[in-house]
């Protein structure tokens, strides 16, 4: 977390010379480097205090909507959710506990999904309510199996 820093001066060319620096010709370069690591955890990588999880995530989509694979984006986000909330993996049990995790993670998925997305991205969500993943699933990136079986590449 941030305290404001983030958002002063030109942020963007900010973000993008700390990529170069890193030795990435993109955000989405760097991020694939580092395969469900969490969007805050990225942005403390390219500036502890003047660089918000939030930039990063805008970035990734912007870079996603000129590559046309939003898609692929939404299943990164939410492979970076669930390791960043289940990083043991999807629960064998689902007390009180384990549901209010996973809510939150899908909760986080939908709020930072586009608005084109919005409405697959809630059949997911039903998909994996009614027929929940196997215990200890836990997606390495956005290619993974099940993922591409819920959300496959098609663009909007």
């Amino acid at each position: 977390m941030t305290d404001g820093r983030s958002w002063q001066g030109n942020w963007k060319a900010r973000l993008y010379e700390r990529v170069r620096e890193r030795g990435f010709s993109s955000l989405t370069a760097f991020a694939e480097a580092r395969p469900a690591v969490s969007l805050n955890q990225l942005a403390e990588e390219l500036g502890k205090d003047d660089i918000a999880g939030v930039q990063v995530l805008g970035g990734l989509h912007a870079e996603a909507e000129q590559r046309k694979q939003v898609t692929r984006f939404v299943r990164d986000v939410l492979v970076r959710e669930l390791s960043e909330s289940l990083p043991q993996g999807w629960p064998a049990v689902m007390d009180d506990e384990a549901r209010f995790q996973v809510a939150k993670v899908l909760g986080c998925w939908s709020a930072d999904t586009p608005d084109t997305h919005k409405e697959r991205v809630k059949q997911a969500r039903a998909a994996l309510r009614v027929s929940p993943p196997p215990s200890g699933w836990r997606p390495l990136g956005p290619d993974d199996e099940l993922l591409r079986t819920l959300l496959p590449d098609e663009e909007a």
